[in-house]
């Protein structure tokens, strides 16, 4: 559900500071995101990652590819996520997440909009929306079905560079007011991850934190600690 709080399009100058951090509805969730190279023996560090405690979702996000190439390396990861109970998440292809029967797709501005992509996709697909900085897209998402909004990026980050510079009340301002969940992006480590997590994400999603650590499950259990000591 989505709160209607006045003209939209003021929201981006909306006082953050006026929100409190709110009570938790649920402890935060990892969401991992692919590195760009999924070959390989990259089967295996998944695997490895998602036996070091629960992962939420998985996003294969992958560019630059030949669709029916990256279907083919997707195959392994998705039925990893199955057995493991991690949702598979498609990075800004609709029709790829339909090709595969996954369990969402992750919209970037460009991608599409949810009202369009929901019936295409199905009503149990999950849908999320990146919205950067910005509480008025993040409203829109959330307006057009949105199943989670992104922030982002909150620390400087090699993955997918950013200007967007959001700070934590952001993540307190949305999940004061909404029930949609929200998911904060973008450097984020198991030493730099508290502020956000306490702030009010519902999901921590990372990727250089984890794939460049040398023990991807080592990496998965420092944040499950962290989100436990929440």
């Amino acid at each position: 559900m989505v709160t209607t709080i006045g003209d939209s399009d003021n929201l981006d100058e909306v006082d953050l500071s006026a929100f409190a951090t709110p009570q938790r509805r649920q402890a935060c969730e990892l969401y991992l995101i692919s590195p760009q190279r999924v070959g390989g023996n990259f089967p295996d560090l998944l695997r490895a990652a998602l036996a070091g405690g629960p992962v939420a979702a998985f996003q294969l996000r992958v560019k630059g590819i030949d669709p029916h190439e990256l279907a083919r390396l997707a195959e392994p990861l998705q039925r990893i996520c199955a057995d493991a109970g991690t949702a598979f998440i498609v990075n800004d292809s609709a029709s790829l997440a339909k090709r595969l029967g996954a369990d969402g797709v992750h919209l970037g501005q460009s991608d599409g909009d949810p009202r369009e992509v929901r019936p295409f996709l199905g009503p149990s697909v999950q849908i999320g929306v990146t919205c950067h900085d910005s509480r008025h897209l993040a409203m829109e998402a959330g307006e057009a079905g949105a199943d989670y909004v992104a922030f982002g990026a909150f620390y400087e980050t090699t993955t997918k560079p950013s200007h967007y510079r959001p700070v934590p009340q952001l993540l307190s301002w949305w999940a004061s007011l909404f029930e949609v969940p929200c998911v904060a992006i973008g450097g984020i480590t198991p030493l730099n991850a508290a502020p956000l997590v306490a702030a009010g994400a519902d999901f921590i999603a990372v990727c250089q934190a984890v794939w460049g650590s040398g023990d991807p499950a080592g990496e998965v259990a420092k944040f499950q600690a962290l989100f436990a000591a929440d």
